[in-house]
């Protein structure tokens, strides 16, 4: 018993000290080191249940110690009672850890313990693990340890040709390369100290010389744009008392912009487009008209019910105001228990009497919206974290020359999600050689370089606009091309190899 515990403590407080490597923290190579722990701890596991155990301790840190300002949105503004929320959110962390718990138990059953083909055979399986959480389930790819590795990184070139995953694998490689380091050291055997030192310096210089190369190109001069940040309180916010002061404040801020593309946060107004005030659209549209611009403004739209519903369907949209015809973005991607109730028929009465979030049964927008055509410009629009999906940004992204997304992280409050969300952000940038213009309610507001640095942004929690010239790009990335085939292909090859080789002595410790 005790034996089987000091390595699943261990797993647990290295899952932990990985969020350092994401933003606020920005320790950007630690994710490499507490990886490399747990590789470690995989390729001593004596059963492919041990290695699971393992894995599912470090998924406890990792989402423990990441995502518990979830329960902000659920019990301070959701009115989930507070031991409720921390029971669901310890629900949600333990099907997190699933994934890290399968791709140790996956590694293991490949190689044998003890072999240096079970640390590859990690590698291999965690990208495959995270690219599954990614989706299954709507998915969930918050943290995957790619996010972590914006410029700055040498692994922050791996973005623009296979994605997050990609650079994730990357990771994942260096610290199968560092544990193969420690326990070479440990025996000693200086051929695969060496062996083990140039595989990370190979992949690391690899990921430097492709952030050289340019994958997009500015074609137009800027232009001027303008992102509002009202920071209007989570819980005034939805108010029916107090909405008139978003109007007033939204539309005070947009009198006093710039820019020929002005965007406001998701939800700026969290009504319906017919419930919108007609005099503050008319004052937006001619705000915007005056200098030749259009406003982008997130708000809700109601269509008819489709045959055989009665309800309404429901819209987290976002409009245009200004010199151009209307266009309209419909969300794609919903929340969960946010935005839309999973198994509803089943779950739907326990949500309905816990949980009281405005406008959480809604229906998704099609998959084939087009960019926006403004200011000579195509603005490919998400809003909230479908920005955490990259592939499913893949296809607008290529029709586009820049992207938006409008979000209301006041939901988590002063918590580390808006940083987090951030980066996210960033990556997406990376990846697709686009810039990224965010717009949100209370921050973090930012312009985003298509090369995913943030090159300006408001602070957190002040109401202000954020003056840029942002040139929109063209080009394809490879990953705009291939989208996470590339990731997938790579980490499948690496796990298959470490399979093959695993039952060859020279893989084998022993």
């Amino acid at each position: 018993m005790r034996g089987a515990l000091f390595p699943s403590a261990a797993a647990s407080l290295a899952g932990a000290l990985t969020v350092l490597g994401y933003a606020p923290y920005g320790v950007a190579l630690l994710p490499v080191a507490t990886l490399a722990v747990l590789f470690l701890l995989w390729r001593d596991a004596a059963t492919p249940g041990r290695a699971a155990a393992v894995g599912f301790a470090f998924g406890l840190g990792l989402f423990g110690a990441g995502v518990p300002w979830i329960a902000i949105a659920l019990a301070t503004y959701g009115g989930m009672p507070a031991p409720l929320a921390a029971i669901g959110i310890a629900g949600f962390c333990a099907y997190l850890a699933l994934w890290p718990a399968l791709a140790g138990w996956a590694c293991a059953r490949v190689a044998p313990a003890g072999s240096a083909a079970r640390l590859f055979a990690a590698a291999g399986a965690w990208t495959l693990a995270e690219w599954l959480r990614g989706f299954v389930l709507t998915g969930f790819p918050w943290l995957a340890v790619g996010h972590a590795q914006l410029p700055g990184s040498p692994l922050a070139g791996y973005a623009p040709v296979g994605g997050v995953f990609l650079v994730s694998l990357g990771v994942a490689l260096v610290a199968a390369a560092a544990a193969g380091t420690i326990e070479a050291l440990a025996r000693p055997a200086p051929r695969r100290v060496l062996a083990a030192v140039a595989a990370a310096v190979a992949i690391l210089a690899a990921g430097a010389l492709l952030d050289r190369i340019e994958w997009t190109h500015t074609p137009r001069a800027p232009i001027p744009v303008t992102l509002v940040q009202g920071n209007v309180p989570q819980e005034q916010k939805f108010d029916p008392e107090l909405k008139h002061r978003a109007y007033a404040v939204y539309e005070a801020l947009v009198a006093g912009s710039r820019g020929k593309v002005v965007v406001l946060p998701e939800s700026a107004f969290p009504v319906f487009a017919h419930e919108v005030p007609e005099a503050t659209a008319a004052a937006i549209a001619r705000t915007l008209r005056e200098r030749g611009g259009d406003a982008l403004v997130g708000l809700f739209v109601a269509q008819r019910p489709a045959p055989g519903e009665t309800a309404p369907r429901i819209h987290n949209s976002v409009v245009t105001l200004g010199v151009t015809d209307t266009q309209l973005y419909r969300k794609r991607h919903l929340v969960p228990f946010g935005e839309s109730i999973p198994a509803k028929p089943l779950v739907g009465w326990f949500i309905d009497r816990v949980l009281d979030i405005p406008l959480s049964d809604q229906t998704p927008g099609p998959d084939d919206q087009r960019p926006f055509a403004l200011a000579g410009e195509r603005l490919a629009v998400n809003i909230c974290y479908e920005d955490a999906f990259g592939a499913e940004l893949a296809a607008p992204a290529r029709e586009a020359t820049i992207l938006v997304n409008v979000t209301n992280d006041a939901w988590y409050g002063r918590s580390i999600a808006a940083r987090q969300h951030n980066q996210i952000a960033a990556m997406r940038a990376k990846e697709t050689g686009r810039p990224m213009l965010r717009a949100t309610n209370t921050g973090v507001t930012s312009v985003i370089d298509a090369d995913g640095v943030v090159r300006a942004e408001l602070p957190w929690f002040t109401r202000d606009v954020l003056e840029a010239s942002v040139a929109g790009r063209e080009g394809d990335t490879p990953f705009l091309r291939l989208g996470n085939a590339l990731a997938v292909a790579c980490a499948t090859g690496l796990f298959a190899t470490a399979f093959v080789l695993g039952r060859g002595r020279y893989f084998s410790s022993r």
